[in-house]
Formats: C-alpha cells, sequence, structure tokens
C-alpha cells in the first residue's frame, strides 16, 4: 500500500523492546519489535474522517494542519491537527507504555463549531510482519473487537476501546477510501481497516478514542496484552509513561545549564539515548532504518563500534551508566574469537552485512570500556571485560604494519577507502593505551608494556610519516587503495604509488598518502589523545579543518574536502566535533558558536540529524542519529567542565 516511505521521519516513540517511527501528521511508517534494529514490521498505518457521502479525509492530506513537539520531558509525541474543510481539531498522542508491548494512539476530537459534528474514524493498518509482504494474514477476531496481523509467529492485534463500527481484513485500502468496509474475517493479505462513529453535538464537546498496537509471540500472548491494555483508559496510561520518562531525567546527570534551548536539546537527546539501547541486549542502534532498500545507503540500523564508544562516553557524562555497562557486556558477546569486532552487528551480536574489517570500531570499543572504567572505578566491570580486552589488544598488536608503525589497511570510519588510515591509527593508539592500564590496574604488567610500547610507535608513527607539510594538515593515511584509472591519472601527475599482487591473478594500486583534509583528524587529539591537542601540527589541522570544511552560506562543517553523500553536507557530528576541539585548546567562544549552530538545526521535534542541507539549511538524512545527540551531550559536559557554561 505505501511503496514510497519518507526517508525523514518526524519523531520516534518507544520503550527499549518496541520503537515507532511517526511522521509530523501521525501515519506510523515503521515499527520494530522484540529488538529495536530487526525485524521492521509495519507497512504504514494512517487515519482519518469521512462524513456522509464523502472519500475519506486522511491526516497525512491536504485538509489538514498540524504541529508536532513532543510532550516536554517525555518520549509521548503530540501532534495537534486542524481541519481547513470543517470545525474540528484532533489532538493526538502516540507513546509505548514502559515494560509492556504496547504502542497507544489517542486521538481527542473537538467541535469547534457551533453545530453537531457526525463523522467516521478510520484507521487503516497494514503490516508486513518479518519484513515480508508474503504470507501475511490479517483477521478481524469478535471477541476482543480487533484486528489481528500475523505471520511466522509474530502477531500485532490492534483495538479500541471504543468499540468499533465497521471492519474489513485484506484489500481494505480502496474501501477504507470510501468508507465500504465489507465486514471480511479473514484474508491472506497483509492489511485491514477499522471505523468508528464519532458524534459531537456541541461546540466544545470532546470525544477520546484510544488505539491500541499490542504485539506478541501467539495469540493467547497478544489477546493478553491488549486486554491489559484496554483495562485502563489511555490517559492513565500516559500519565504513567510520562512519569516513568520523568523519573528516567531525574536519576540522570542534569543538564548543567538552565538556558532553554540548550536544556531542552540535552534532555531530549537523554531521552533519545533511552530509546536507542536495546532493553534486552543493551546494544545500541546507530539510528532508526529508514532506507530499507538501501536504495541510497547501507542502512543504518545496526549498532558500530566507533558509534557506541563516542555515545557510551555521552551516557557516562549523563550519569546513565548502567546503559554503558550493559552496552559492554553486549559487546563482550559480539567479539570474534580472533579478538577483533567486525565492522557492525545486529543486536543480537551476529554479525551484521558489511564491507570488510574496519579496524577502529574494535579499537573504539577497548578505548571506550577503559572510558567507563574510569567514571566508575568498577573493579569487577574491569575484570569482567579483561579476557576481551587482551584478545582485542593482541589483535591490534598484531595488525600494526611494521614498515610504518600504522595499522596495516582497513575500511575508514566512513567506510569508503581503504588504506592505513591516521583516525584509525589514533582510534588504536587509544585502544591500546587503555588495554595497557587494564593490565596495569589487574596487575599483568608483561602486556601491558608491550601495548604501550606499541602505542608509543604508533605516536611516533603519526609524527614523522603523517604530517603534510604542503596541506598544513596530518595526511588522512598512508598506502590508499585506489581503482585503476585514478592511480593512473594521479601518479601522472606525480603523486608516488605501487602496485601490488592479491588474490588469483588480481593487482591492487596504491598511493603513499592520502592528502585529503578530513574531520577525522580532530580524533588524533579528541578523544584519543595520540597528538596533544595544543600541538602545533593539531593547531594547525583543526584550522585548516575549518577553513576548508566550512559550508559556505549555511555553515557547519562537513566530513572531507571532496565529500559526495547526499550531496555533500554539512553534518551536526563533525561541527560538534571541531567544538569539542576548540574547547581543548580554550576556544570557547568558537566552541559556543559551533554548540549553536546544532542546537539551530535540530528538527521540529528537537531530534538530531546526521546532516544538514547544504543549500536550504533543512534536515536532509537520518532522523534521529545517536551519535549526533552523543556529540551534543558531550560539548554541553565539556564545556561545563571548563566553566564556560
Amino acid at each position: 500500500m505505501n511503496a514510497n516511505k519518507p526517508y525523514l521521519i518526524d519523531a520516534i516513540v518507544g520503550n527499549g523492546s518496541m520503537l515507532a517511527a511517526f511522521g509530523r501528521t501521525g501515519t506510523l511508517y515503521r515499527l520494530w519489535w522484540p529488538h529495536i534494529d530487526f525485524p521492521q514490521h509495519a507497512d504504514a498505518v494512517r487515519s482519518g474522517i469521512r462524513t456522509t457521502g464523502q472519500m475519506t479525509d486522511w491526516l497525512d492530506g491536504d485538509q489538514w494542519t498540524h504541529t508536532a513537539a513532543y510532550e516536554e520531558d517525555t518520549n509521548i509525541f503530540t501532534i495537534a491537527s486542524a481541519n481547513t474543510g470543517l470545525p474540528l481539531s484532533v489532538n493526538s498522542r502516540y507513546f509505548a507504555i514502559p515494560d509492556r508491548d504496547v504502542l497507544v494512539m489517542e486521538h481527542t476530537f473537538r467541535n469547534d463549531g457551533y453545530e453537531p459534528l457526525e463523522f467516521e474514524w478510520l484507521t487503516h493498518s497494514s503490516f508486513h510482519v518479518q519484513e515480508s509482504q508474503l504470507y501475511n494474514t490479517t483477521l478481524f477476531e469478535p471477541s476482543e473487537d480487533a484486528l489481528l496481523h500475523y505471520r511466522s509467529g509474530t502477531f500485532f492485534a490492534l483495538s479500541s476501546a471504543n468499540v468499533c463500527t465497521k471492519f474489513q481484513s485484506g484489500h481494505a485500502w480502496n474501501a477504507a477510501q470510501s468508507g465500504q468496509l465489507n465486514g471480511n474475517i479473514i484474508d491472506m493479505q497483509p492489511d485491514g481497516a477499522l471505523a468508528w462513529d464519532i458524534r459531537l453535538p456541541a461546540h466544545g464537546d470532546t470525544v477520546t478514542l484510544p488505539i491500541y498496537i499490542a504485539a506478541g509471540d501467539s495469540r493467547p500472548s497478544v489477546w493478553a496484552k491488549l486486554q491489559e491494555a484496554k483495562s485502563k483508559s489511555s490517559s492513565q496510561w500516559a500519565n504513567e509513561t510520562a512519569g516513568y520518562w520523568h523519573r528516567f531525567l531525574e536519576e540522570a546527570a542534569p543538564c548543567p545549564t538552565d538556558a532553554g534551548p540548550i536544556k531542552r536539546l540535552y534532555n531530549r537527546s537523554l531521552l533519545t539515548f533511552k530509546l536507542m539501547a536495546d532493553k534486552q541486549t543493551g546494544s545500541i542502534v546507530a539510528a532508526p532504518e529508514f532506507d530499507e532498500t538501501f536504495s541510497r545507503c547501507g542502512g543504518y540500523a545496526y549498532c558500530w563500534g566507533r558509534d557506541a564508544a563516542f555515545i557510551t562516553t555521552a551516557f557516562d557524562k549523563a550519569g546513565l551508566y548502567s546503559l554503558s555497562e550493559k552496552f559492554y557486556d553486549w559487546a563482550l558477546t559480539a567479539q570474534d574469537p580472533d579478538g577483533s569486532w567486525q565492522q557492525r552487528h545486529y543486536h543480537d551480536g551476529s554479525l551484521a552485512p558489511s564491507w570488510g574489517l574496519q579496524i577502529d570500531e574494535g579499537a573504539s570499543i577497548i578505548w571506550g570500556m577503559w572510558q567507563h572504567y574510569s567514571v566508575r572505578s568498577d573493579r569487577e566491570f574491569a575484570e569482567r571485560v579483561w579476557p576481551a580486552v587482551q584478545r582485542g589488544a593482541d589483535f591490534l598488536f598484531a595488525s600494526l604494519d611494521p614498515e610504518t608503525g600504522f595499522p596495516l589497511p582497513s575500511n575508514d570510519l566512513w567506510e569508503e577507502r581503504e588504506a592505513e588510515h591516521t583516525y584509525s591509527a589514533a582510534a588504536v593508539y587509544g585502544a591500546l593505551r587503555a588495554a595497557a592500564s587494564f593490565g596495569r590496574l589487574l596487575l599483568d604488567i608483561e602486556p601491558a608494556n608491550r601495548w604501550d610500547a606499541a602505542a608509543d610507535r604508533i605516536a611516533d608513527a603519526i609524527a614523522t610519516l603523517g604530517w603534510n607539510e604542503e596541506a598544513d594538515s596530518f595526511y588522512r593515511g598512508l598506502k590508499l587503495t585506489v581503482p585503476e584509472h585514478a592511480y593512473t591519472q594521479e601518479t601522472a601527475q606525480g603523486r608516488s604509488g605501487y602496485i601490488v599482487p592479491v588474490l588469483k591473478d588480481y593487482r591492487k594500486h596504491i598511493l603513499d598518502r592520502d592528502p585529503i583534509v578530513d574531520i577525522s583528524l580532530l580524533g588524533l587529539s579528541v578523544p584519543f589523545a595520540a597528538v596533544a591537542a595544543d600541538d602545533p601540527h593539531m593547531r594547525s589541522t583543526a584550522d585548516t579543518i575549518e577553513r576548508l570544511l566550512t559550508v559556505p552560506g549555511v555553515g557547519g562543517i562537513k566530513r572531507y574536502e571532496d565529500d559526495h553523500y547526499i550531496g555533500g553536507n554539512p553534518w551536526i557530528l563533525t561541527t560538534l566535533w571541531l567544538a569539542h576541539y576548540r574547547i581543548q585548546t580554550g576556544s570557547y567562544e568558537e566552541a559556543k558558536r559551533l554548540l549553536q549552530w546544532a542546537v539551530e538545526h535540530q528538527t521540529e521535534t528537537g531530534l538530531l540529524p546526521e546532516q544538514v542541507d547544504r543549500t536550504t539549511g533543512n534536515t536532509a538524512w537520518v532522523v534521529p542519529l545517536t551519535w549526533s545527540h552523543a556529540m551534543y551531550v558531550l560539548a554541553v559536559t565539556m564545556l561545563a567542565d571548563h566553566g564556560q557554561i
């Protein structure tokens, strides 16, 4: 029914095991359960009104205006809708009940005119259960007054506390348009529809219609969950849910400033963190998936160790220690026997689709483990992760190139090129220092000394081989693999390189240096400390980054010089990364300016995207990106640590 879902969504709600993505008109576009990364079950769920003799006027149609926001300090999404053709307003709330597999969509109708209003409210639900359009069944269960969508052990029941007046299972979209639901009980089709009669006799009259979507692994379980949902009013559930989120924020570290815009986005970031952390496993999703067919990207609903290291550091700054600890317990299950962590994983710890080894992923996890220990000083945690740290550090140690001292070629943090990347070298440096710190803590001195010595060699290699005098910046990397045509073109212009045989009769074309200026070079200093923040070469690199990567007009910092991904836009996290560096070197006003840019480019509902359109300044891609929110919280708390906020 809904072949063209939007890439950009406006809000998410959830409870750690259920995650739902909505548009600003109230259409439910995606629903994940029982994990927040996979599988996704919804095609679309949308609602609208039909007056006598008319076609259904869907909420996402042209006859409505909407104001969307989160209820303050909660993950309850609210929409105020007004019909341009009728004196009717609809106030809707969308939320997942904590600790229950139930999503609530509550609509309160108000007669804003002086004549009686009567209409049908229709909800059309289409589910591709377990991410498949095949073998879905939809049935209407009279005893529950509910539609049931199911496939292969996964069941979704949709109903209201108000009794419906019409229903249809299967082939329901056209029928819902006209309101002529035919009463079909069951069909091997993915969709169905329900209708309710609404009467508002006088000015100011209101009627509330709560709609529940319950999830379960059997019919008895889903009916039990639906019955529990109906046992209380939607207002009671909303109050309990609001209380849950208020307590969550009260138990976290408060925002270090009362400045309204900064505090609101800080709290929204913490609330988003909780939604992005899998309740069952502790894994952290980079973003709710929005490009299921991989038409424009490689997907985002996975866990990356790179993202997670920044995110868990932000968790700890925000006092969300249990989320960090649960993530690192999960990370132990995702490590390969050789000590590596692969590029990205599903939340059950299994390998996700990837482009091959990205050595900074595992390095970031080891570094992050020590950051968490440094905050909590929990020896039991250190002892628990120590075997994985040993295996991981030994893998990194064995991966160093004896010729350069950098890690051997792997994918870069942006997953776009193979080389011995300078950022990856800094991440491995940070990991080896962290592993050595664990070793000394636990009195295992020999490997600690060995890893420290290797980290020293990496720092020396960065200083001696990594500096690009011509660009006044560090090189992005060494031994860059390029296509044959690029190699021919570059070497003809004087760049040095070589060709090496690889598998079968294939060859790799390698350039000695990668001179492109990249925001990730800040990682040498912040956060991995392989180069001191006040080192003259580091200062020059940061200044070169700001000069070359600031986007004219719109502002903000893009990833690197020739970035073309989604048009080469400025990113929230890259802009805040520069803010982190400026804080480290005492340039506080510059850091505040960069922080303000991020605040100004949040979405209508207070979420931080990945990118901002380089021309319009509008949200351009991925909402929300957990890494963006982490970089924001880190920037705010870093400023506070320096007495600047």
